[in-house]
């Protein structure tokens, strides 16, 4: 059986089937500059965003069987060299998907109807300028029969799909993986039924989209740039809950400014945990703290999917 530090939290669902299943868990968290000496007497790391597991760590720990990510992204573990060493890597991409996906939305809806901007500003001025406040904020727009560009059709942009299709939007998805189309299928009450989701050009999806959601990995470089906000529609509404750095945060706020995007909802940010103030204090900038897969539904799907991967590596 296997000695396993959760050293980032897991949901009890997950730690219960660990146990259940005869492993020794430990849950007190060892500070990262500690790792290097105490990881080497267990069997397998979970972690979430906090812990980094780099070249140095795997190399001094001989007996290490897998890491294991609370999560989808991997960037804050050196997987390739893992997986060099004989080491499994584990994440969980089914687990949060429609919790990010509700979230994207969330903003959606909160820009196009001045939510965010209301919650603002009510309380400052609620009761002493309120005429003002509902002639500024009366000028929202609807989701129905407008264009949803999808930049990544993986599960979470499928997740965002099946949802915009619900609210009656054309949806549309850029994916180099996906040439032509990708069937969902969309529940409807107690039935079911697939639709095809047309992959275009990102240019095409540019051209068209009045809003864009982005659930793509950054991979190094921003998608979205200069060129790309070029191109877009004036008073388009952008919303990135994928990874800080997908999107060009100078560019964003020029094209902000000059009115390409009428607002952004922003999850995530290229200098987590401390984005740039002009970001966060910006007036058409919807903000929530990277809290796309927070949802207590998310939490315990994700445990459960870790534990049951991390059994199965195990009983090898």
């Amino acid at each position: 059986m296997g000695n396993i530090l959760i050293n980032d939290g897991l949901h009890p669902s997950g730690i219960k089937m660990l146990e259940d299943a005869g492993h020794t868990i430990q849950t007190e968290k060892i500070a990262q500059e500690d790792l290097l000496a105490q990881l080497p007497k267990f069997d397998g790391i979970c972690v979430r965003s906090a812990t980094k597991v780099r070249t140095d760590l795997i190399d001094a720990c001989a007996n290490l069987k897998f890491i294991g990510r609370g999560g989808v992204g991997l960037d804050n573990i050196d997987v390739d060299h893992a997986r060099s060493k004989g080491v499994a890597v584990l994440n969980t991409p089914a687990a949060s998907s429609r919790s990010v996906a509700e979230l994207a939305f969330g903003h959606m809806l909160s820009l196009s109807r001045f939510v965010y901007q209301s919650n603002r500003q009510m309380p400052l001025e609620g009761n002493s300028n309120f005429g003002t406040l509902k002639k500024s904020f009366s000028k929202g727009v609807e989701l129905e029969g407008k264009t949803l560009g999808i930049i990544g059709l993986g599960r979470i942009g499928q997740e965002a799909a099946k949802i915009g299709l619900g609210l009656g939007m054309n949806v549309v998805g850029v994916d180099p993986y996906i040439k032509k189309n990708v069937t969902i299928k969309c529940k409807i009450g107690t039935s079911s039924v697939d639709v095809d989701i047309k992959s275009i050009s990102m240019d095409e999806m540019l051209a068209q989209s009045d809003f864009i959601t982005m659930h793509i990995p950054f991979t190094g470089a921003a998608v979205l740039g200069p060129t790309e906000f070029a191109k877009m529609k004036k008073g388009t509404f952008l919303v990135d809950a994928a990874r800080g750095g997908t999107i060009d945060e100078d560019a964003l706020l020029a094209a902000l400014e000059d009115g390409t995007v009428a607002a952004a909802g922003l999850d995530v940010f290229i200098n987590e945990p401390s984005p740039r103030q002009d970001i966060l204090s910006h007036p058409r900038i919807s903000l929530t703290p990277h809290i796309g897969a927070s949802t207590l539904e998310a939490q315990e799907k994700i445990g459960i999917e870790l534990a049951s991967k991390i059994i199965e590596v195990l009983k090898g």
